[in-house]
């Protein structure tokens, strides 16, 4: 294949996987904008509960990609291999979401002990509680899509995700205003959307794509399990690493006021959107870097791999000039409090600051991740997020006075070198590859 070929194979297999990560990323972006409208406090609580939500939400999402690896190097013809990949990833993400929501229901209840403002814990408790819910339909969800996304199937998740987010707005309209005769419920509402739109997600899914897994059974396969386990627990981790810290700089954030926190959400929700469409680059880069594997082309997997990272510098540079360009209009969209929508816009010059950032480590797990090497980039997200970013973002920030913008400062320090890291860790491996 020429270069122009690895690029054109990267984008056609690429984009609606980034329009079904965007699926993910817009119900979240759908809540806040409605939401914001109707006051600062929700719009502060649907932070302050999204923190915890979204961490659990990745980290699932991060388990469930082990699938994607493990079908991309199995012949599209060894179907009985095929049927093991899914119905023990089925098991494992059914029995992890049931996890993820214990963990929602007893975070809800300890809201009062994270120094945000009384009138924000109260209202984020049961948003908190039914979003969780939400995550059983999400990961059964990401069970089918991502066994489909490794047969190189990316179309069908892109359409389910596509009226999932239709259907979610539709339901926020109603549910958050009292529109058509129905209680305006507020940010419960925004929940409750999100719930409906998710159960609808996973039933549309399954039977868009029926016809891939004949022969399906519930069949316990410890083998297959731990092998999704090696990769997928790694692969989860490394989003806590990187979302909790983002969800603990919204805890700090919360400690300055209300207002520093609904503004932080605005800028976070706008970057949440392009770190989304990156990490839809990177699992094109895993199912291409897997393809290789399977096809044991040295060469092609090199070619995939800096093709990705290119087409992720492009687009987030893109990005990047637009949220410049564009930072008082966007915050404009998700809130009246002209306050709130200065800080957010200031913000937004530090959020394009480290987007190419951002992509790159993005898209640099994906390429790993293709490779099945997940233990080192893993080790590499907490020591960029934890050991410089969060440190870093409360000494900035309280002890030298910077405000919510040392915790952001902060952040784009550890992207930038996680991106580094992850970028010389492929270069070490694929010089060490043979076939």
């Amino acid at each position: 294949m020429t270069l122009k070929e690895h690029f054109k194979k990267h984008i056609v297999l690429a984009y609606p996987v980034v329009i079904g990560q965007l699926g993910h990323i817009m119900v979240s972006v759908a809540d806040t904008m409605m939401v914001g409208h109707v006051g600062v406090i929700p719009l502060a609580a649907a932070t302050f509960a999204g923190t915890i939500y979204h961490t659990l939400l990745l980290f699932g999402i991060g388990v469930s990609y082990a699938i994607t690896p493990l079908v991309a190097a199995t012949k599209p013809d060894d179907q009985p291999i095929l049927m093991k990949y899914l119905q023990n990833g089925l098991i494992l993400n059914a029995v992890l979401s049931l996890a993820l929501l214990g963990i929602g229901l007893i975070a809800s209840q300890f809201l009062m002990n994270f120094g945000q403002e009384e009138a924000v814990a109260i209202e984020a408790k049961s948003y908190l509680i039914i979003v969780s819910a939400s995550l059983i339909p999400l990961m059964v969800f990401q069970t089918f899509r991502q066994f489909s996304e490794g047969l190189s199937d990316t179309f069908n998740p892109m359409v389910v995700s596509v009226i999932a987010n239709l259907l979610n707005v539709a339901l926020n309209y109603v549910m958050i205003y009292g529109k058509f005769g129905f209680t305006a419920l507020g940010l419960d509402g925004a929940g409750y959307a999100t719930l409906i739109s998710r159960v609808v997600m996973a039933v549309l899914l399954i039977w868009a794509i029926r016809n891939r897994f004949a022969g399906f059974q519930f069949h316990f396969d410890w083998i297959n399990i731990k092998r999704m386990l090696k990769i997928g627990i790694p692969s989860g981790m490394q989003y806590v690493f990187e979302v909790g810290a983002f969800a603990m700089a919204a805890i700090m954030v919360g400690w300055i006021s209300a207002e520093a926190l609904a503004a932080h959400q605005v800028a976070l929700n706008l970057s949440a959107i392009t770190y989304m469409c990156a990490t839809g680059l990177a699992s094109a880069a895993t199912i291409r870097i897997g393809n290789q594997i399977g096809l044991k082309d040295l060469h092609g997997l090199k070619t995939a791999g800096y093709t990705a990272y290119g087409l992720v510098t492009g687009f987030m540079a893109v990005m990047a000039v637009l949220f410049i360009l564009f930072r008082f209009t966007m915050s404009s969209w998700y809130v009246n409090d002209e306050y709130v929508q200065s800080v957010a816009a200031g913000l937004l010059i530090i959020v394009a600051g480290y987007q190419v950032s951002d992509g790159l480590q993005a898209v640099g797990l994906g390429i790993l991740r293709g490779l099945t090497d997940v233990k080192v980039p893993t080790m590499v997200t907490f020591v960029s997020y934890w050991l410089i970013a969060i440190p870093g973002g409360y000494l900035f920030a309280f002890h030298w006075d910077m405000g919510i913008e040392g915790v952001w400062y902060a952040l784009l320090l550890g992207l930038s070198v996680a991106a580094i890291l992850h970028i010389l860790r492929f270069v070490r491996l694929v010089r060490k590859l043979r076939f």
